[in-house]
């Protein structure tokens, strides 16, 4: 009796799985169909155009002072305090430039995360819904999660996504 309760509790997994449907999806791929995707890359490559000519005018600020500050720091009759107080000046622009990149790092970095969340939840939203209306138990992402194999009873589920956004 124990042996066919036994046998019973381990076959029940394999009889459950094959009622469940499984489905994969490669969001990457819809994601790089999306014109959404074009139109926001734009918007974030015209902001970083703008901080990269930021950039250009602050380093020739700097490169004019420390050309200034060669020149002083050849003539001999130059006062050491004259030099020491424009090295603090150059040291002072480095770091300014420093905490710009960093800014201006984060500041990219965070556009580019409000500009691609909406699409990244339009996609979502439609990998839901498909998965939904094919009575999917689970749908893989393989741009996101490695899927070692998929078997003939694994319905890829791009095609529909797409053709849900229109695409």
């Amino acid at each position: 009796m124990k042996k066919l309760l036994f046998t019973l509790l381990m076959a029940l997994p394999l009889v459950m799985a094959a009622q469940v449907k499984l489905g994969i999806v490669n969001s990457q791929e819809i994601f790089n169909a999306l014109p959404e995707k074009v139109a926001a890359e734009n918007v974030l490559q015209q902001m970083s155009d703008k901080y990269k000519a930021e950039d250009a005018r602050i380093q020739e600020d700097f490169n004019k002072k420390f050309a200034e500050y060669q020149e002083l720091a050849s003539d001999a009759n130059t006062p050491e305090t004259i030099k020491e107080r424009r090295i603090q000046e150059l040291q002072q622009l480095d770091k300014g430039i420093q905490n710009y990149h960093q800014e201006v790092s984060q500041l990219l970095d965070q556009a580019r995360e409000e500009a691609m969340k909406p699409i990244l939840d339009k996609i979502q939203q439609a990998i839901e819904a498909v998965g939904e209306e094919e009575g999917m138990a689970i749908v893989f992402d393989t741009a996101k999660t490695p899927v070692a194999y998929v078997g003939p009873y694994t319905e890829d589920i791009t095609p529909k996504v797409k053709a849900r956004l229109g695409l």
